[in-house]
């Protein structure tokens, strides 16, 4: 096997991250065709499915240096032609912050959905003013990762808020709610890697080896998430094991007393 194939992708947190998607596909194709239509599964599976195939993008462009070294040519990156940052500014900063800030709102109470979705769009529009130019993306872009770390890290705000003070939240366990364990690990890992991801260029070029251990805890963290999106999918196998979220809304009807229930409960 090539040498550098293996560089590139034998190493822990891809094959793990790997494992999860082949776990994530099974639990989803296993769930009932109605299950799979609601936001409730297939958003977590989009995120992790969305996850597993950019890191692995990234792994590609570390064995196949032409194509890297063509894709940033394209992006106007010639004076860098080893950089492969982009894939992870559009796939984790963009994209992914995209996602995960609908996922959280979908775990909010109600009162709070209406600011989070303002989030949401307003993330869209800065994402919109970037394409001027004023991050490269082909550099390290610190000020949409520091908006949109913001924006997922206030909307964390907003549901342990509800958890602490709505009667709905009070009335159940919150260590058996895959939203509290979702919005947990999300909370940390992005707190956790706040300054590594805002500062990378920096740290790369003058504390390279410091860098390297801030991006191994940024992996533990984040094959932690996608494990809980694994749980998310998972979960109506598992009934015992989890509760009903309290604000589970069903899109399927307009009618709440006709729509089945849909949520990982019995």
């Amino acid at each position: 096997m090539d040498s550098r194939f293996v560089e590139a992708f034998v190493n822990w947190y891809l094959i793990l991250i790997d494992i999860l998607l082949v776990l994530g596909i099974i639990y989803f194709l296993k769930l009932p065709k109605e299950k799979r239509a609601n936001s409730f599964y297939w958003l977590p599976f989009l995120i992790l499915s969305f996850t597993v195939f950019y890191e692995n993008l990234g792994a590609y462009t570390l064995y196949d240096f032409e194509f890297r070294k063509a894709a940033n040519a394209f992006l106007g990156n010639t004076e860098n032609p080893r950089f492969n940052i982009w894939i992870f500014n559009i796939g984790n900063k963009h994209i992914s912050t995209i996602l995960y800030l609908f996922l959280i709102k979908s775990w909010l109470e109600p009162s709070k959905k209406i600011y989070q979705l303002d989030d949401d769009y307003f993330f869209i529009v800065v994402q919109v003013l970037q394409l001027s130019g004023i991050e490269p993306v082909y550099l390290n872009q610190p000020l949409i990762f520091t908006f949109g770390a913001n924006l997922i890290l206030l909307g964390s705000g907003f549901y342990f808020i509800g958890l602490m003070t709505n009667e709905q939240y009070l009335s159940v366990n919150p260590l058996r709610l895959l939203s509290f364990w979702q919005m947990t690990f999300i909370l940390f890992t992005y707190s956790l890697t706040y300054i590594s991801s805002a500062s990378l260029m920096y740290l790369y070029t003058n504390y390279p080896q410091l860098l390297a251990s801030l991006l191994k805890i940024d992996w533990v963290m984040g094959v932690l998430n996608l494990a809980i999106l694994v749980l998310t999918v998972a979960s109506p196998r598992y009934p015992y094991l989890f509760e009903r979220e309290p604000y589970f809304e069903f899109k399927q009807s307009n009618n709440p007393e006709k729509v089945p229930d849909l949520s990982p409960q019995i």
